[in-house]
């Protein structure tokens, strides 16, 4: 599967992963600003997920074996790859499977089993009709009797699209996801040890990644590190954008 993906910048490579209902679009500011620091910075769509290709398979040995198929294509040896919840997963699997990597920078998850929390989302998506949707406004009240965080709402409506007909789209495949979405959760399998360079960044708000975690992360990544930006929620890259770069490119210019 070829993924979509935006770039930018010149220098050592990073790769990046957004979340779930997320896509490259959402980071692609933080890119820009990473990028300036001396990095070529690759902001990938998952499939299923914004101008990459859709398919039935949804699940973190898929979405791994994507991401080792866009770097042999794209030829981009040893890079630091950044991945964000979903992302982070897929980086962690990754790493089980494949060699080709400097670092990992993982942004608010553990590797443990999450239950499925998403539920009022696809509720709200269910609700909206883009076959007879009229206008952005009716998509956001429609939604907004399911999900009341401003923040969460603007994130996922970011997916609502007029087509080349310009009749109202999404940029996620909403059914697949809805199939497959206790999939997001899902273990990563710990089958070796890593020895090369990790970051986790938890945000401090946040508490997908708890101090239990901390001993079940660096018994599988053992050179790892975990940094907590106070303040932040989940989307560390979003609320609090300029402490997360600071520390992605910190760790990206350390001599390994």
């Amino acid at each position: 599967m070829d993924l979509f993906f935006r770039k930018t910048g010149e220098g050592k490579p990073l790769v990046i992963l957004h979340g779930v209902f997320g896509s490259s679009d959402n980071l692609f500011t933080v890119s820009k600003n990473i990028a300036e620091k001396g990095f070529e910075v690759y902001t990938l769509d998952a499939r299923n997920h914004g101008q990459s290709p859709r398919d039935e398979a949804f699940n973190y040995d898929v979405m791994a074996e994507d991401l080792h198929n866009f770097l042999e294509t794209n030829h981009i040896v040893n890079p630091i790859i950044l991945g964000h919840s979903m992302g982070g997963k897929t980086v962690m699997q990754y790493a089980m499977k494949y060699d080709n990597f400097e670092k990992l920078i993982v942004v608010d998850i553990a590797p443990r089993f999450y239950p499925t929390h998403h539920n009022h989302i696809l509720n709200g998506l269910a609700a909206i009709n883009t076959d007879t949707l009229s206008n952005r406004k009716e998509a956001e009240d429609i939604f907004s009797e399911y999900v009341s965080d401003f923040g969460e709402k603007q994130f996922i409506l970011k997916n609502l699209y007029r087509n080349d007909q310009n009749k109202f789209d999404w940029r996620i495949n909403i059914p697949v996801i809805s199939k497959e979405i206790y999939q997001v959760g899902a273990e990563i399998d710990l089958e070796r040890k890593i020895t090369k360079p990790v970051l986790f960044i938890r945000g401090g708000d946040s508490s997908y990644i708890t101090d239990e975690d901390i001993a079940e992360i660096k018994s599988t990544f053992v050179n790892a590190r975990v940094l907590t930006i106070e303040g932040a929620n989940h989307w560390v890259h979003a609320t609090k954008p300029a402490e997360f770069v600071s520390a992605v490119v910190e760790f990206g210019l350390e001599q390994s």
